[in-house]
Formats: structure tokens, C-alpha cells, sequence
């Protein structure tokens, strides 16, 4: 590979290919098939700089250049089916979200404040993948999350994203199994030896087992464990449905949180938005998607069909997850009494009515999902036992698919680096894990990412209140980290529809395919037009700075505590010095990606393009 002109001779050496700045010191990832020339018309193409895309001026000289193409032992099968993309995003939307943090918005808020948190927080869900979908269609690429904000954002801040989407997959992975040890608590309370040698060592072991598995067939595992999830679904639906009673008080709030109904609903948004982590997952696992065979009689185009497989998962589940959680919340708040000391409560919370564990010892009242709390009032102890067997199993599926995510997040980060004997140590750890075994399975980032944060729950062996909160802390982190994600797609989404919309006649007269948004000569081209936009990206955005801001912020508006504060402020103060250090390290501009100049913008689509078809 011949060196790169000296005033690129600086790089940022341990950054993944598609992230970096300069694509430069690269070809395109594979040579474009015929059947590319609505990307790219070579009759009428310019000559275009092929060097980077962004402003010369976002970064400095560079001391050697590490980025690689893939090998095969960095590349993964791309077998899973449209439905097996869907179940994934099934998978990883439900789990503890609707039985465990349903009770705690309902004794929060009360019946009328968690339907309607579940209901505006599966609307910001849903605008946040109408952005997200809207360029997944167009780039089903590896590392999509982080690639968006990289090229429309800031270099730096999509290397940040990417860190902080695995932090949460990986630290959820491990919070969801000790709420399954919570749920299993039911029938055996108070066995350590059970929990630390069953509960934390042997299930983790058998879901890295399971990711373990070669991609096809995970795939149908998964469409196994969300059918039997969903069915479960609907019939815990339909039996809270014959229980409900007659809704009273819908304005009551738990008094000992909060003494006013608008603070308790802002809390309730944040624990709310907690169970559509996971809409966005579709992001991560395109990665191994199957991407559609040409056919001999292909029209131009034809090779966009994947963004119809990609588009269902994208646009439905959200909306599908909103009708679930907002109807199965809203028949809970009618069956139950949200004074019942066996919801779950906030950890923060020194109650009087109903203490903690820590405080009385001796209390025989075990907290547990809402629904298994409204089978116990009904008196039907079958129903008890069915119900938190729903619990544990979705919770147990729900940690295998965090699994998944976060190791396929780890390698889609680390499979382009560069990690031969002449690179520096830091960059040879990383790269280690963007290699694959023989099944085409990345064993490294999967058994990494599980064993990252796998001693977390045998901290639960030891009782106390400042065990459970550090448990607590790590865990609502996670959700902290999804909502920063969703932000900053946003964000990019911002830029990139008002970056086509500027330079829409350099991309048409330059025929840059499938970004071509205003084309009225060839409307079918873009892959998919979300709603209401840029209205929607802009609420979308607003309302995750809302959340991360203003209902993480409601636990500490009557009284400072440092659980909720650590809970929800930690990881964002965590994120930003992660950025600063990466911007210091690099000694990178401080400024957003230049998308001022059309040719480096036409240059950009295309490299996006390059970058799509190597991954087909």
C-alpha cells in the first residue's frame, strides 16, 4: 500500500477504517457490480476527489496509518432472515422493562402517570427509529451507530457512541440476570449458594454457550424464545384483563417520592423509557443480515432490497412494543392497588410504609412483577407460578440477546483495526477482538463482553444497602446510554437530511443514488421516507435531552440523593471526558464534520456506498 500524501500523513492510529476520517489510504471495500449504476452513472460522474470527505481542517498530521480491509477471520456469515431480525428486536425490547419497571412507574406515578409514560415513551421511540431507519435503509452497514455520527456528527463522538452502546448491552446483560435472580427469589429466598453457583455462574455460562452458537442457527433461537415471549405476552394480557377491577384515583401518586403528581410523572418517563431499550438493536445485528442474491433479470436498484427486511424491524417493533407496554400497564393500574408493598419501589427511598429488606430483616414481604402481585391477590396460586416463569424467561432471553448486541458492538469496532506485532500494545488488545472463529462466530467479543461485568451479581451475596445501590447504579446506567445514543443519532439524522437537502441538485447531477430524498424523477430510488420530517428528528432529539436532563434530574428536586444521581449522571459525565480525551489524544478539531462543500459531500455518499457494498 504506497504512503499517503504528507499533508495526511497523521492518523488516528487505533480508529476503525470506516470511522476514520480519511478513506483515503484505502480503496473502495470491493469493486460496485453492474447493477450499481443508479449509485453511480459513469457516464456522467465527475471527476471527484476520492480523498477523505470531511474538512481537512477537523483534523492534523498523521504518524502512521493502521486500518485494514477485513480479513476472513474478521468477517461474519450474513445468514439471518428478515424474521429472525424481527425476533432479535423482540428479544431485546422485552424483558424486565413491562414486569419489573411496570410496577415501579405504577407505585410512582400511579394508574394514570405509567400508561402515559409508556405510551409518550414509546412515541419517542418511535421518532427516534423514523430517524434511525430512515439511514439504515440506505446504509445497512457494520457499526452503523457509530459510523452515522462519525460522518455527519464528529469523528470523535461516534467513537463515543460506540463505546457507550456496548457499556449498556454489556453492563445489561448482567443486571437482567440479577433481576431473574430477584424473580426466582420467589420460590427460593435466601439460598447463596444456589444464586452465586446457578443464578450467576451457570446461567451466564449457557447464554455465552448459546451465543456461541453459528449465526443461522442463533437466529432461529431467538425466533423460538420471541414467539414463546410474545404468546406469554398476550396471555398475561388477556388474564389481567378477566382480574381488573374498577380504576380509582387515577391521579394518586406514592406521597413518600414525591409531593407533587408533575414530579412523579417525569421520574416516570425515565424508568419508562427503560423498556424500549432495545428498539434500536436492528442497528447492530444488520451486521450478519442476509443480504438478497441478484437475480439474472435484476433491474437497477434491486440490490436495495435488504432495506425492505431491515425496514419492518425498524418501523414496527417500536410501534408494536408501545401498544403492548401501554395496554398491558394500563389493565395492570385497573388491578391492583399501587399502595401493595410488593411492587417494586426505589431503592432511595427510605419508606416507612413499606420498608426494605435492609431496614427490616424479619419482613416477610417479597417484592415481585406487577403481574405476579395482581395473581396473588386474586388468590389463584397457579396463576403466581405461571406468571413469574413468564418473568424469568423473558428476562433470561432478553439478557441473551444484550449479549449479542454488545459483543456484536465490540467487533463491529475492532474488526478493521490493524493488529500486527509493529502496532502499539493498546491497539493489539483491541484488534484482538475483532477476529472470528471457524464458524464465523466473534467468540472474543462475546465471552469479553459477558465476563466485562459478570462479577456484578455475586456482589448481591453480600446483604446490605450499599450493594444493592451500587447494583442499582450500574444497571440504570445502561438505560442512560441508550437514550445518549438515540440522541446523537438524531443528531446525525439532522445533519444528513439537511446535508442532502442543500446539496439535493450536486446529487443529482453527480446521480448519487438512493440519497436523492427530493427526486421527483425517480421517486422509488430512496429507500424510505419517514414521517413528518425534520419535524420528528427535532421532537426526537428534544425529547431525549428531556429525559436525559429533566426526568433523570426529577429523583433530586426534592432532596439530593446519590444513588439517583450517580443512577443517571454518572454515565453522561463518564461519556463527555471520554470525548474530550479521545478530541486531546488525537489533538482533533473541536468542530462538527464539515458538510458544507457539495463534492466532498458527493465524495462522503459515495464512500457510505463503498462501504455498503463491501459489507454485501
Amino acid at each position: 500500500m504506497p504512503p499517503p500524501p504528507q499533508d495526511e500523513a497523521n492518523d488516528r492510529s487505533w480508529w476503525p477504517d470506516w470511522a476514520a476520517p480519511s478513506a483515503g489510504v484505502m480503496g473502495p471495500a470491493q469493486p460496485a457490480p453492474r447493477s450499481t449504476e443508479q449509485l453511480r452513472d459513469d457516464d456522467s460522474r465527475p471527476e471527484l476527489d476520492r480523498r477523505p470527505s470531511s474538512s481537512p481542517d477537523a483534523f492534523v498530521h498523521r504518524d502512521k496509518v493502521v486500518h485494514v480491509a477485513p480479513t476472513p477471520d474478521r468477517m461474519v456469515n450474513r445468514k439471518l432472515r428478515g424474521i429472525n431480525l424481527s425476533m432479535i428486536a423482540v428479544n431485546a425490547t422485552i424483558g424486565s422493562g413491562l414486569y419489573w419497571t411496570g410496577g415501579q412507574v405504577l407505585r410512582v406515578g400511579g394508574p394514570l402517570t405509567a400508561p402515559l409514560s409508556f405510551l409518550l415513551s414509546g412515541l419517542l421511540a418511535w421518532a427516534v427509529m423514523q430517524c434511525l431507519t430512515e439511514m439504515l435503509c440506505i446504509w445497512p452497514i457494520p457499526g452503523a451507530l457509530s459510523v452515522y455520527v462519525s460522518e455527519f456528527v464528529d469523528f470523535e463522538l461516534g467513537i463515543a457512541v460506540g463505546v457507550a452502546y456496548w457499556f449498556t448491552y454489556s453492563i445489561s446483560f448482567v443486571a437482567l440476570i440479577t433481576t431473574a435472580a430477584d424473580e426466582i427469589h420467589y420460590w427460593l429466598n435466601g439460598s447463596k449458594v444456589f444464586d452465586g453457583f446457578v443464578i450467576y455462574l451457570i446461567i451466564p455460562i449457557v447464554l455465552v454457550l448459546i451465543n456461541s452458537f453459528e449465526v443461522g442457527i442463533y437466529g432461529w433461537i431467538e425466533v423460538f424464545g420471541s414467539s414463546v415471549k410474545i404468546t406469554c405476552l398476550v396471555i398475561v394480557m388477556v388474564l389481567v384483563g378477566v382480574l381488573m377491577n374498577v380504576w380509582e384515583k387515577p391521579m394518586s401518586f406514592d406521597t413518600e417520592v414525591t409531593n407533587n403528581w408533575v414530579t412523579a410523572f417525569a421520574m416516570c418517563l425515565s424508568m419508562a423509557s427503560f423498556a424500549y431499550v432495545g428498539v434500536e438493536v436492528v442497528a447492530a445485528s444488520v451486521l450478519e443480515a442476509r443480504w438478497p442474491k441478484k437475480k439474472k433479470t435484476a433491474k437497477p436498484g434491486e440490490e436495495i432490497l435488504i432495506s425492505k427486511t431491515v425496514k419492518f424491524s425498524a418501523v414496527y417493533i417500536p410501534i408494536l412494543a408501545t401498544l403492548a407496554y401501554t395496554l398491558a400497564t394500563l389493565l395492570a393500574s385497573l388491578s391492583i392497588d399501587i399502595a401493595s408493598c410488593q411492587l417494586p419501589g426505589l431503592s432511595w427511598i427510605n419508606s416507612t410504609r413499606c420498608p426494605s429488606k435492609e431496614d427490616q430483616p424479619s419482613s416477610k414481604e417479597v417484592q415481585s412483577s406487577i403481574f405476579v402481585d395482581i395473581a396473588q391477590n386474586s388468590g389463584r396460586k397457579v396463576l403466581e407460578n405461571v406468571f413469574n416463569i413468564i418473568l424469568v424467561f423473558s428476562v433470561l432471553t432478553c439478557a441473551n440477546t444484550n449479549l449479542y448486541v454488545a459483543s456484536r458492538t465490540l467487533f463491529g469496532l475492532t474488526t478493521r483495526l490493524d493488529g500486527s506485532p509493529t502496532q502499539n500494545i493498546l491497539l493489539r488488545f483491541f484488534a484482538w477482538f475483532g477476529k472470528t472463529n471457524h464458524r464465523k462466530v466473534p467468540i472474543r467479543a462475546i465471552i469479553f463482553s459477558a465476563a466485562s461485568f459478570m462479577w456484578v451479581p455475586f456482589l448481591q451475596l453480600q446483604d446490605g444497602k450499599p450493594v444493592a445501590a451500587f447494583i442499582e447504579i450500574l444497571a440504570k446506567m445502561g438505560t442512560t446510554g441508550v437514550v445518549i445514543v438515540w440522541a446523537c443519532e438524531c443528531w446525525a439524522f439532522i445533519r444528513f437530511y439537511n446535508c442532502m437537502s442543500k446539496h439535493r441538485d450536486a446529487l443529482k447531477r453527480h446521480r448519487v443514488g438512493q440519497v436523492r430524498r427530493w427526486d421527483e424523477e425517480n421517486l422509488d430510488d430512496y429507500p424510505y421516507r419517514s414521517h413528518g420530517q425534520p419535524y420528528v428528528a427535532y421532537a426526537a432529539l428534544a425529547g431525549c435531552l428531556f429525559i436525559i436532563v429533566v426526568s433523570n434530574g426529577a429523583p433530586l428536586w426534592n432532596g439530593f440523593y446519590l444513588t439517583p444521581f450517580l443512577s443517571f449522571f454518572l454515565l453522561p459525565l463518564v461519556f463527555l471526558a471520554l470525548l474530550v480525551i479521545l478530541k486531546v489524544r488525537s489533538h482533533a478539531s473541536w468542530r462538527l464534520v464539515d458538510l458544507s462543500n457539495a463534492d466532498k459531500v458527493v465524495n462522503k455518499m459515495l464512500e457510505l456506498h463503498d462501504i455498503r457494498q463491501g459489507a454485501s
